[in-house]
């Protein structure tokens, strides 16, 4: 979820023993692997799909912009929430027409001072970028200084709000709803109805993944047992980015018999599918689709599905949105419905009758027959 620092780790593949639903008619299926849950009857699958919103595909001409982002500890590189803000910075560049030099990339370093943070913002605005997006909401403090000395820039804020700046506009998204296919997969996948969360930082934000993954678990399962792990508490945000504390945690997991383990953790996931490797089980990726991240694909046959965070959709509307002058156009929240958040099964671990159910689940968020808890 969070994305941050990361060296790159050498990692190495492995075999991965997939365990798919399957069920007849109209009774709760069971877990192929044997062993594990009794299912609650899952919802059917939607006939047709209703989840994102039509596209705006005018042509956008941003040769004029000077654009800036400003990451989370780590910048690029971390396979997950960095890299994805990238992403949506590159699409802006290459579909905008924004010239290479205008561009600027700027990243934190972990437990920084404040004024490290707000001394970056004020270098990108004072150069003349604009607009610009802080990525996380560790950035939420430095925009209520920073922002009202320049009222002409446009800042967008991942992660988070800041109440009166006019000229800050809010990225926020439904992780919890993500989360929660995140959980039905896990669910599906394990053998011993035992599965296990690892959150990078005990904050609010981490913890609506938590919230949402326990939560659709124990709505394919109800009988499941779920255990979690915090990295590091609040207020020590390296646990976004220590992958040896990540693995130390998953093998924690694993030891007390959890069999799928959901990071939720940055670059320190690195370490949980490291984890996840030697143990023989099976992971699920975060925020981006982590089978076919560059940085994990030595690993990535442990990864039978990813929750997806879409901060590169967010990142890349919102230049586009400033570039047309019609911020009030954006999303309150990047939710299901917009296709803000979701999920991916790369890699074929997911069979036809489990998309299904997942589809039924889907549907139910959206539509409101479920609604998703956003604290555990």
């Amino acid at each position: 979820m969070r994305g941050t620092a990361v060296a790159a780790i050498a990692l190495t593949s492995l075999m991965v023993v997939s365990a798919c639903a399957k069920d007849s008619g109209n009774t709760a299926p069971t877990n192929a692997a044997g062993a594990g849950c009794e299912f609650a009857t899952p919802p059917s699958a939607p006939a047709t799909s209703n989840t994102s919103a039509a596209a705006d595909g005018d042509k956008v001409d941003g040769s004029a912009l000077k654009i800036g982002l400003a990451y989370d500890i780590g910048g690029r590189g971390d396979a997950s929430f960095n890299d994805l803000a990238a992403a949506g910075f590159d699409q802006a560049i290459k579909e905008m027409g924004v010239k290479k030099e205008n561009t600027r990339e700027l990243s934190a370093a972990p437990n920084e001072d404040e004024s490290a943070k707000q001394t970056r913002l004020r270098q990108l605005a004072s150069e003349g970028f604009n607009p610009i997006v802080g990525v996380g909401f560790a950035y939420t403090e430095s925009l209520k200084v920073v922002a009202p000395e320049f009222p002409n820039v446009k800042f967008g804020l991942v992660d988070s709000a800041v109440e009166g700046a006019a000229n800050v506009t809010p990225l926020v998204f439904a992780e919890q709803e993500g989360s929660f296919l995140a959980g039905v997969v896990a669910a599906y996948q394990s053998k011993k109805c035992h599965v296990g969360f690892v959150g990078g930082v005990d904050i609010p934000l981490i913890q609506k993944f938590e919230a949402g993954y326990v939560q659709g678990a124990k709505a394919a399962a109800p009988k499941i047992q779920v255990d979690k792990k915090y990295i590091t508490p609040a207020g020590d945000f390296t646990g976004f980015q220590d992958p040896p504390k990540g693995q130390e945690a998953a093998k924690g997991l694993i030891d007390k018999g959890a069999d799928v383990v959901y990071p939720a953790a940055g670059a320190s996931g690195i370490g949980v599918f490291a984890a996840v490797k030697q143990a023989g089980v099976l992971a699920i990726g975060c925020d981006a689709d982590q089978y076919n991240q560059p940085a994990l694909a030595a690993n990535r046959d442990v990864i039978v599905a990813s929750s997806l965070k879409r901060v590169d959709v967010a990142v890349f509307d919102f230049f586009r949105a400033a570039a047309k002058n019609d911020l009030a156009s954006l999303p309150k929240v990047f939710d299901l419905k917009v296709n803000g958040v979701g999920y991916a099964t790369s890699g074929g671990k997911i069979d036809a009758k489990l998309q299904g159910i997942l589809e039924g689940y889907k549907a139910q968020i959206i539509e409101g027959k479920i609604k998703v808890a956003d604290k555990p």
